[in-house]
């Protein structure tokens, strides 16, 4: 256990893989400035608000990536599908050229690249951020979604992306 402010926390490790239990969807938030585009995999992502339309994700305080997306007019939220797993791995791998081949993007509106395949796509003007811990709280107002049909959503569990199994 370590002590904080506000009281003992539980060790990181221990958090870490109680976490680890818990299924998250995937998406890939991308953004362009001044030409160059960018992207992360994020499964921090949720609904914040439906009035007005608020969408957030988390970002590490460590990320090579978020530093130039931060200054974007837009960003995109790319919601992957469960064949998506390899696009998924690509972008939350450091060094890697995230838009290279095999990389199937488009440019949105505004810039923001939209990936090829995606479920659905959320275009986002930036409306607030805050440090919280080690990371930075991203909040997106929604300016404009397209939904592509319905397909089945890549989840991460347990350190793997994999597929949602419905029961019948």
């Amino acid at each position: 256990m370590t002590e904080t402010l506000q009281g003992p926390a539980v060790d990181g490790g221990l958090f870490r893989r109680a976490l680890a239990e818990h299924a998250a969807g995937v998406v890939v938030i991308t953004a362009q400035h001044e030409g160059i585009p960018a992207g992360l995999t994020a499964t921090s992502f949720s609904s914040v608000s439906l009035s007005p339309p608020l969408v957030s994700f988390y970002v590490d305080h460590g990320s090579t990536t978020w530093p130039s997306m931060r200054s974007a007019d837009h960003f995109a939220v790319n919601v992957l599908s469960s064949e998506q797993g390899e696009l998924a791995a690509r972008f939350a791998r450091k060094g890697a050229d995230r838009f290279a081949a095999p990389t199937r993007w488009r440019p949105g509106p505004f810039g923001a690249p939209l990936l090829e395949d995606a479920s659905a796509h959320l275009i986002c003007r930036p409306y607030s951020t805050a440090d919280i811990g080690d990371h930075v709280l991203v909040v997106g107002l929604v300016t404009d979604a397209t939904v592509h049909g319905p397909g089945t959503p890549l989840l991460y569990h347990q350190g793997r992306f994999g597929e949602f199994v419905p029961h019948d």
